[in-house]
């Protein structure tokens, strides 16, 4: 921390800029850590507000607005390669487009509360197709709220962190050790999931050639089932002929009375 300080106090606009854009991409910097210690330096005179402000709402709005362009672009490629260091990256953004499904549009004022949300949810708006001014209006609101939350937390207990500081000098030997321990204990734990969930690495897939041949037989057997994710879908959608409309993110209330004797298809996005 003692070092994090020393490097605001000599490149501080510079870095806050870059750790909230490096942050607001997908890159696994302590965005918060800056702004707190932003914070800090602006209720020691080191740095001005005014400053601190603009710059790290510029990162954030920089890096979100590349992410929702991308993501209308490239769709679930870009949310894949996101979701890369997840084991199952469709389980990933699943998950994202459970809390669209569960808080609606305003999952973009919070999302940079929540780990893991917070990357999706920029190219996830694009890919469903937002209106960009509608999400910028959002994502400029949930930018300043979360730049006032981190900062005003440095401003504010900024002779805590001192203290914390000198604590963080005296027990330095001892952190590094424990913080290499957990990293080699992440690591293993990693390695062993990825062991356990190979498995589900390939999805069955069938051609459409062959399912159009199946949905043309006279003894056909076959039930296809729209499982698009909410946002994906809406009452309005267009689904193939003769579809079933499965919901994802509510799958126990949905297969509760749910059986069948047919071969199940499903498509998804």
């Amino acid at each position: 921390m003692n070092s994090f300080l020393s490097l605001l106090a000599h490149h501080g606009y510079t870095l806050i800029f870059l750790v909230v854009l490096a942050e607001a991409i997908g890159l696994p910097m302590p965005a918060a850590l800056a702004l707190v210690g932003a914070g800090a330096a602006v209720a020691s005179g080191t740095l001005r507000a005014p400053g601190v402000l603009g710059l790290a709402f510029l990162g954030l709005l920089v890096g979100d607005t590349s992410l929702f362009v991308l993501g209308r672009y490239m769709g679930w490629a870009l949310l894949g390669v996101l979701c890369r260091v997840s084991i199952n990256p469709e389980t990933c953004i699943l998950r994202s487009a459970e809390s669209f499904y569960k808080r609606g549009k305003i999952t973009i004022l919070i999302a940079k509360f929540i780990p893991g949300i917070n990357t999706m949810s920029a190219p996830l708006a694009g890919s469903m197709k937002m209106r960009y001014w509608q999400f910028l209006r959002l994502d400029s609101a949930g930018a300043l709220l979360y730049i006032l939350a981190y900062g005003s937390l440095g401003f504010l207990f900024r002779d805590f962190l001192a203290r914390i500081t000198i604590g963080f000098q005296t027990a330095a030997h001892v952190l590094s050790e424990t913080l290499f321990a957990a990293a080699v204990v992440y690591i293993a734990y990693r390695i062993w999931l990825y062991k356990k969930n190979k498995i589900y690495g390939v999805v069955p897939r069938i051609q459409v050639q062959e399912l159009a041949r199946k949905l043309r037989s006279e003894d056909s057997n076959v039930l296809l089932v729209d499982v698009r994710s909410h946002g994906y879908y809406d009452s309005g959608a267009e689904r193939i002929k003769g579809s079933v409309r499965l919901e994802p993110n509510n799958l126990a209330e949905e297969l509760k009375n749910w059986s069948t004797d047919k071969d199940i298809y499903l498509y998804c996005t």
